[in-house]
């Protein structure tokens, strides 16, 4: 396995490093924000867990990942730099200090804050220390039944290696003295938890305080070792987990099949190089040591935790507690008016464009447009992209029936959409046994439009006609996800958009060179260069004493060219509002600079999702929508859409929804200031006002 190694071009901006901040640390940053709604007494306790967990998981793709590609630079002693002005040895010193106090204030909001207040409302994770005699009795018989027939001890000698240690699975370090059946006294061995072992255990009701009682896998563990080394003395039973390089990277122009290169590199994705080193804080620093040199990984490399090594596996807690009054409050997504009264999917859309805003608005017209598209009759073709959609997706079910029934079924996979390459992989082979035409984009470019197109032959004024129908989102064809991420997605038959679309599905199916397109803006082709010209209109009309405005919405913003002309609207005059919810390398607020650019992150409830740009462009008030990011990947390495909002309605509710609405919000709001600090955006003299509240509120049923 290799590391892509992603660098910036510094020579695309003529602004100095100082003017640029790091995307590593823009990370750590964002992770500190959805820490704080942790943190944050007003949040509902088992989702002050949830988001606890949530870090856990951002934390390991971030080492899976970036941290892994940091260290292969530092390891080939690669002098690059990045638009910062770091080399990669200068930034992971910085990270492995950030991300070390970091989880160490997890923890500490773990021990002393979040496990307490669940112990008074009943939920009690209970300690080794505090187990009552028939709650150790139950737990003995636990250990027996269930646990100790699926462990297999290692004891490390010359013909015991160390074992391969799944990357982020759970490992007990275990130090002996005595000797065996065999005579042998290696003095140490190693015990991986399968699987298939539950890491939270809940016990009986009757065998505790309150309505719930829970123990970690761990603490069984720790507390019956000794049971799996007959006639020696356990000196010490440590639980630690590794952290690999993840990063699946395949040189697509080097082999012939990539699905076959893929599935074979997959298996090795779990025995990648060693990233990060977690174990309990009450390790021996010998068996630390001697864990660190097993794994080739320095003191910076190791996390000394007060707890479970990995609180992602408590992320189910709150599910199997029934308790609402801890939680959110759930709400029931709502349907659009056009759609209320009128169930037949093909009848509303010719009526007019459909916009749908999830989750406040449900995904499922986009279930049932596939769903009826599968089974009518005058349906010839669909064609789909698909980038994540989930092991059990109805959508990837519609598309199989599709193809059963007879109709031309194709569908663009990504393989190398990162940690579901497996699943993709899995409805390539099914989509293909009905018939499907599978086909994996393009060679070095991924495809993350998110894009549908039905063909159906209808009646029209003169004859019969085929008309296209689409959809177009800024999210995952992912049910799931379209519960819990903001996203807006539009249903059309404008042909002039549905020809846009053709194209660009001809592109990834076909050869020949790129047309231009009506109205779509696409990567790596025309995304870039329209989104600068965008700028620079406004920067022009500020110049010329012209109103001017640029709102963005987005995940992240990196790219130095578009960063670059920021600044230079900013110095014409522009005033600037980007929403972004997790890294931005531009610093706002500098005079002479970025004075009149204010950066703001909404972390709530909801994952910020959508990607909304809105230019004022003369009156005329462009608004697009988006798969990309404002980042060189999304630019010049993927297939990416951005599409405009043409109906005058629907781009006033986007502008309403998607732009305004945040920028008024004083509750779930963070400022960035010119150092990439964070800092609450509260007024107690203002009315409150949380967007993802109001939102719910406003498109309930």
């Amino acid at each position: 396995m290799t590391t892509r190694i992603e660098t910036l071009d510094v020579g695309a901006t003529h602004f100095p490093a100082e003017n640029f901040l790091n995307r590593e640390l823009g990370i750590l940053a964002f992770n500190r924000r959805v820490l704080s709604q942790a943190k944050n007494p007003q949040t509902p306790l088992l989702e002050r867990l949830r988001f606890l967990c949530i870090v856990s998981s951002n934390l390991d793709e971030f080492f899976e990942i970036r941290v892994a590609g940091l260290k292969e630079q530092v390891k080939l002693n690669s002098v690059a730099v990045t638009a910062d002005g770091l080399t990669a040895r200068a930034a992971y010193q910085l990270v492995s200090d950030e991300a070390h106090a970091l989880v160490e204030e997890q923890y500490a909001l773990f021990n002393d804050e979040i496990l307490p207040k669940l112990a008074a409302e009943g939920i009690h994770f209970i300690r080794r220390s505090e187990w009552s005699e028939s709650q150790a009795e139950w737990i003995r018989s636990y250990f027996f039944r269930e646990v100790m027939p699926v462990l297999t001890p290692i004891g490390l000698d010359p013909s015991h290696p160390f074992p391969r240690v799944l990357n982020k699975s759970l490992n007990f370090a275990i130090e002996l003295e005595g000797k065996d059946a065999f005579g042998r006294s290696s003095g140490a061995a190693i015990v991986q938890a399968p699987r298939v072992l539950p890491r939270v255990i809940r016990l009986p009701r009757e065998l505790c305080d309150g309505e719930y009682g829970f123990v970690f896998l761990s603490s069984v563990l720790h507390a019956f070792v000794g049971e799996l080394f007959s006639g020696m003395n356990v000196l010490g039973c440590y639980q630690f987990r590794v952290t690999r390089n993840s990063d699946l990277f395949v040189d697509e122009e080097e082999v012939k099949n990539l699905r076959t290169k893929i599935q074979g590199e997959l298996p090795q994705r779990h025995f990648g190089d060693g990233v990060r080193l977690e174990v309990a804080d009450n390790c021996s620093e010998v068996m630390a040591d001697f864990l660190l040199s097993q794994f080739n990984l320095h003191d910076t490399d190791l996390y000394r935790v007060a707890g479970p090594v990995n609180l992602v596996r408590l992320m189910q807690v709150p599910d199997w507690v029934l308790r609402n009054d801890l939680k959110f409050q759930p709400f029931q997504p709502g349907i659009p008016k056009a759609l209320q009264k009128c169930h037949h999917m093909f009848d509303a859309i010719r009526a007019g464009d459909i916009l749908l805003h999830h989750p406040y608005q449900s995904f499922t017209p986009v279930i049932e447009l596939l769903e009826q598209a599968a089974t009518d009759a005058l349906v010839v073709a669909i064609k789909m992209t698909v980038y994540r959609t989930g092991t059990d997706s109805v959508l990837m079910q519609s598309l199989l029936r599709a193809a059963q029934n007879g109709k031309e079924v194709t569908v663009v996979v990504e393989l190398m959409a990162r940690f579901d390459e497996e699943a993709n992989i899995g409805w390539a082979t099914k989509l293909e046994e009905v018939g499907a035409h599978v086909v994996y984009g393009v060679v070095g470019y991924k495809t993350h439009a998110k894009m549908l197109m039905i063909v159906r032959r209808e009646e029209g004024k003169s004859g019969s006609l085929l008309r296209r129908y689409v959809h177009l989102g800024t999210g995952n064809y992912h049910p799931k996800t379209a519960r819990l991420y903001s996203d807006f997605g539009l249903l059309s038959c404008n042909e002039e958009i549905g020809a846009d679309v053709n194209e660009v599905f001809k592109q990834l199916t076909g050869l020949g060179r790129a047309q231009s397109l009506k109205h779509l803006w696409q990567a790596p082709f025309s995304l870039q260069q329209n989104l600068l010209a965008a700028i620079h209109e406004e920067t022009r009309a500020a110049r010329a004493g012209k109103r001017s405005r640029i709102i963005a919405k987005m995940n992240s913003l990196l790219e130095p060219e578009v960063i670059s002309a920021l600044y230079e609207a900013s110095q014409a005059g522009v005033k600037i509002d980007l929403i972004v919810r997790g890294v931005c390398a531009l610093r706002p607020g500098i005079k002479g600079l970025s004075e009149h650019i204010r950066v703001r992150s909404i972390i709530g409830r909801l994952l910020e999702h959508h990607r909304v740009f809105y230019f004022y462009a003369g009156g005329e008030e462009k608004v697009y929508l988006s798969s990309a990011d404002w980042m060189e990947r999304n630019f010049f390495r993927r297939i990416e859409l951005a599409f405009p909002v043409l109906d005058k309605k629907h781009k006033r509710r986007v502008i309403a929804e998607g732009l305004q609405i945040y920028l008024t919000d004083n509750q779930q709001s963070w400022e960035m200031d010119a150092n990439g600090s964070y800092h609450a955006r509260r007024n107690s003299r203002s009315k409150p006002r949380c967007a993802q509240s109001e939102l719910i509120e406003l498109l309930k049923p």
